[in-house]
């Protein structure tokens, strides 16, 4: 997702953060899409090192013990645990300002101008507002109103 987290995705966060954060992670993100018998849990973990495959196996089985124990989900879903990865997702403002002077990719819950997509240079944070450039233009488009808000590194 990126971008606005739902009621059930910042609980889910909270649930899991100290475990995360114990392991030597940090919880960079999760996302949550009920979709019955495919509903998916999939969470994000980060650490200066890195991630490797191994990590997000042994973060798995530890949030998948105490998803079993808190029962948080209704229901069968599958949980997948992954570094964000050099094209990240970004979940909070802080986030995001870390990332000032990279190229982004906003995808808007509704649309603003006439449009829902933006991509371009992450120029910076005003309150709670992300202001990216396209070309000569600059936007400031408020957080709440993202639906996905991804780096995307040109190589």
């Amino acid at each position: 997702m990126g971008g606005r987290v739902t009621k059930k995705e910042a609980e889910l966060a909270d649930l899991l953060r100290a475990t995360v954060e114990a392991m030597g992670f940090a919880l960079w993100g999760l996302e949550f899409r009920a979709q019955g018998k495919n509903s998916l849990l999939r969470v994000y973990i980060d650490r200066e090192a890195g991630v490797q495959v191994d990590d997000c196996a042994q973060v798995s089985r530890q949030i998948s013990g105490i998803l079993d124990v808190e029962d948080p989900i209704a229901g069968e879903y599958n949980l997948e645990v992954s570094s964000p990865g050099i094209d990240r997702l970004l979940f909070s403002l802080e986030q995001c300002q870390q990332y000032v002077g990279e190229w982004l990719e906003v995808k808007l819950r509704v649309p603003f101008e006439g449009r829902k997509n933006f991509n371009g240079t992450l120029v910076g944070i005003e309150d709670q507002d992300v202001v990216v450039r396209i070309d000569d233009d600059e936007y400031v488009l408020p957080f709440d109103s993202i639906d996905k808000a991804k780096v995307k590194p040109r190589l």
